[in-house]
């Protein structure tokens, strides 16, 4: 998708070009919109408004060519999950609830498929996921706390600007509130040191805690009594995940997998039996204070949210491993397992995928394209 990015020295976009070369940019132009945010009318017009203002812009453009792509694919798909997301309220309002989420997911399975290198598919992904913060974040009474939260997946300067470009590619009476808004969002992001880096955390252990606790201070400390290290996989079917766990120094592994083959439980089932007898095996090592490996696809958000809060609650800290494969990898390492997965279900995975990020874990480690990322503040 990199080539249809508009580059020097004339930044041309062509929307035909678009049109026939993406799938889901057809669908966007019979999606409405409310026309109080959007009297200009539906999403497709919005979304080339949005692309005429961004490249037009001079401070777009004087962008190095990976961020200028970067931000590009953010606006092409900020709102792509709107036709899946959008009704009529009993009111006659028509609202979009949830398609920020909703594309993020949907970005990141695209540019999956299209090749797009991780880091830049995953700051794509979090700009989309994030484009209407900058629209409130100041009226919010913890604006500094969620500015940090946005802060540790997407670079808030280019945020600025994909959030700009969305405001300005609409009509609506308060536009010109939104076009100050993201300027005055950049200006807290500015004094958080927030810009192009992560908010900077006196250790991991203090940003754990801040992450899970509203009333902690991001600047204290906060001692740091864990007492092991459990090593939490994630990753699609196919990725690896049991290959890797054998270089790791050895140690106890609770593999749902293995717990399924012991139980004979089918993995279309209901896996409550297999998650129980999991926890009590992990309540072992917990107890004894013993490093270990939960080794589970953990693809989603909430999924590795509850594992983590229940390693978290013996005091342990918590090391995510997220691995990935390109598309066609993915589908050759998966069929050479002793029980492949069906390309249905790793489909619905691919839906629901979200990429851990330092938000969730004590450390965080990506092994994609067979080199290894260490993700610290």
């Amino acid at each position: 998708m990199l080539h249809l990015v508009p580059s020097a020295p004339d930044f041309a976009l062509d929307i035909p070009v678009l049109r026939r070369a993406l799938d889901f940019f057809d669908p966007l132009y019979a999606c409405p919109q409310d026309p109080e945010w959007h009297a200009e009318g539906d999403v497709g017009v919005h979304t080339e408004m949005v692309l005429e203002a961004l490249v037009g812009h001079e401070r777009w453009r004087q962008l190095p060519e990976a961020d200028r792509a970067t931000v590009f694919l953010a606006a092409l798909m900020h709102d792509v999950a709107k036709p899946s997301c959008t009704k009529t309220e009993p009111d006659g309002r028509i609202s979009a609830r949830g398609h920020s989420r909703r594309g993020s997911h949907h970005a990141r399975a695209l540019l999956w498929r299209a090749g797009l290198a991780p880091s830049q598919r995953e700051q794509v992904a979090a700009l989309i996921m994030h484009h209407q913060v900058p629209f409130f974040l100041v009226d919010q009474d913890d604006a500094e706390r969620r500015a940090i939260t946005v802060g540790q997946t997407a670079p808030t300067d280019l945020l600025e600007l994909v959030a700009w470009a969305d405001a300005k590619g609409r009509r609506c009476e308060d536009q010109a509130r939104l076009i100050d808004n993201c300027w005055l969002f950049g200006e807290l992001c500015r004094e958080l040191n927030l810009d192009r880096a992560p908010f900077q955390f006196p250790d991991d252990h203090t940003r754990f805690v801040y992450f899970r606790d509203a009333k902690r201070s991001p600047r204290v400390a906060v001692h740091d009594d864990r007492r092991l290290t459990v090593t939490v996989m994630s990753g699609l079917p196919g990725a690896g995940k049991d290959t890797f766990v054998r270089t790791l120094p050895s140690q106890p592994v609770v593999s749902l997998d293995a717990l399924r083959d012991e139980l004979d439980i089918d993995p279309a089932a209901t896996q409550g039996v297999v998650i129980q007898a999991a926890r009590e095996r992990a309540r072992e090592y917990l107890r004894a204070e013993r490093d270990f490996i939960w080794n589970a696809t953990n693809v989603s958000r909430l999924l590795r949210k509850q594992v983590v809060d229940f390693l978290a609650g013996y005091g342990a800290r918590v090391h995510i491993v997220h691995l990935e494969a390109p598309p066609d990898r993915l589908r050759s390492q998966n069929r050479e397992r002793r029980e492949p997965v069906p390309q249905n279900v790793i489909d619905r995975l691919v839906g629901k995928w979200s990429v851990p990020d330092l938000t969730e874990a004590h450390r965080l480690t990506w092994v994609a394209d067979e080199t290894r990322h260490q993700r610290r503040p």
